[in-house]
Formats: C-alpha cells, sequence, structure tokens
C-alpha cells in the first residue's frame, strides 16, 4: 500500500522482490523462517530480475521490518546490481521496530549509492498513512 501512494506521487515503476520459495501464510512461522535466513546470512533466491536497473537513479526500496532489519531477499536484490550513483529512498513497515538497523545495513551494502532517510509506518497504521507518505516525499525534494 505504502509503495503504491508513492508511485501515485511520483510515477515511476514497481517491482516485486518475491523469492522463488514462499514464505509461509502463517505470521509466527514466517517470522521463525527469517530469524532463521537472518541468523545463517542467506541470500534466498528472487523469482524475477529487473533488466534495466540503469534506467533508474531513484530508487524507493520498501521492505518490512524483520527481526531489526530489511529481509534476506532484499539484500539478495541489492546484491544483484550496480547501485552505484543512484539515490534510494528507504521505507518500511512495522510493529514496533522502526527501521531498526535498515538504514546503516542498506548504507553498508550500497556504499556508492546516496541513501536518504528512510519512513518508516506502523503496519496497522498504513491506511491512514497518505499524508505521512507525502510529506515525507516532499522532504526528500526529488520532485
Amino acid at each position: 500500500m505504502v509503495a503504491e501512494m508513492i508511485r501515485e506521487k511520483v510515477g515511476g515503476t514497481m517491482f516485486r522482490i518475491e523469492t522463488v520459495h514462499e514464505y509461509p501464510m502463517d505470521y509466527a512461522e514466517t517470522t521463525d523462517v527469517a530469524k532463521a535466513e537472518q541468523k545463517a546470512g542467506a541470500r534466498p533466491e528472487l523469482r524475477s530480475h529487473m533488466s534495466n536497473m540503469d534506467d533508474y537513479g531513484v530508487i524507493f526500496l520498501g521492505y518490512p521490518n524483520w527481526w531489526g532489519t530489511m529481509p534476506m531477499a532484499v539484500f539478495t536484490f541489492l546484491e544483484e546490481y550496480d547501485l552505484s550513483g543512484k539515490t534510494i529512498a528507504p521505507f518500511c513497515t512495522h510493529e514496533g521496530g522502526g527501521l531498526g538497523s535498515s538504514g546503516r545495513d542498506l548504507r553498508a551494502a550500497c556504499p556508492d549509492s546516496k541513501v536518504l532517510d528512510g519512513l518508516d509506518i506502523y503496519g496497522s497504521r498504513v491506511g491512514s498513512s497518505a499524508k505521512t507518505v507525502n510529506d515525507w516525499i516532499n522532504g526528500l525534494k526529488l520532485i
């Protein structure tokens, strides 16, 4: 939902980071898998890939906060592309952890990119967050 709000404001193309192996439908089971992936430093295989990453200068990168940072599949995505010189605007949903260490982790994964201050939104409040998203985008001064 947040990604769609951003797209409505700035335009662009949406790409969904999806793994080959699906996560369990049960929340607790998914968090167990996510914790095990993080502990192992896993890089889950992605279902699809972008063939035209060079066409983009600004990337809005959205993800849920899983155990204090980005899901390991997001790390897989970041490592697949040369994002040097690109501007990355991270945003995440969470239920109390905010951005966690994801901003620092993103900067470490993309040292030659400009990583902007991120936006974190409680997952339970996404439906009423349009103004917050709009204000964040305006504050980035990208458009």
